[in-house]
């Protein structure tokens, strides 16, 4: 009985090697495919961009985003898909494919778009859909909104007219 137990324990073993090793190759396989996609799509994406009327200044280009964390220096390094011009101004490109992944309510991608903008200077961001063939002109306004400049008044006074005006009243009427 030990020998058969053993026997048994062994041959999960095997098998479970055999499946985790199966599962291995499908992923490295997938892994490829998503490359694969995403490389064409760049590709295209370059194409696009020439056809939508800007000239590439720089492919993957690298940029250093410094931020102040408690006092503390971060370094956020960031790599977008392209840098380019049209017209004297700069544009950051990002090249997206797939069916949610190009889309403004995708909150990751908007994010992303968000931050090219600002860290490379750039006057808006050129979203190029590989998949469906298309450049989108994406541009933040990034100027203060009329309410984030000036904070709301207080409303404490209106609160405290209030309470004055109604305790006097009270007060008027306890002497009639």
């Amino acid at each position: 009985m030990p020998r058969q137990l053993l026997i048994a324990a062994l041959a999960a073993l095997l098998a479970l090697v055999a499946v985790r090793a199966l599962a291995a190759r499908g992923r490295s396989r997938r892994a490829r495919r998503v490359g694969r996609i995403a490389a064409d799509g760049e590709l295209a994406g370059a194409a696009l961009l020439a056809a939508a009327g800007f000239a590439i200044v720089d492919r993957q280009a690298r940029h250093v985003l410094p931020v102040d964390v408690d006092g503390e220096r971060y370094d956020a390094g960031l790599r977008c898909d392209y840098l380019a011009e049209r017209a004297g101004e700069r544009w950051v490109a990002e090249v997206k494919t797939g069916k949610d992944a190009p889309s403004l309510a995708n909150p990751a991608t908007r994010r992303q778009l968000l931050e090219y903008q600002v860290a490379y200077g750039a006057v808006g961001v050129a979203l190029v859909d590989a998949t469906a063939g298309v450049v989108h002109e994406v541009r933040f306004d990034l100027a203060p909104s009329p309410a984030a400049a000036a904070p709301p008044p207080p409303r404490w006074p209106l609160f405290a007219l209030g309470v004055a005006v109604g305790l006097g009243a009270a007060a008027a009427l306890a002497l009639v």
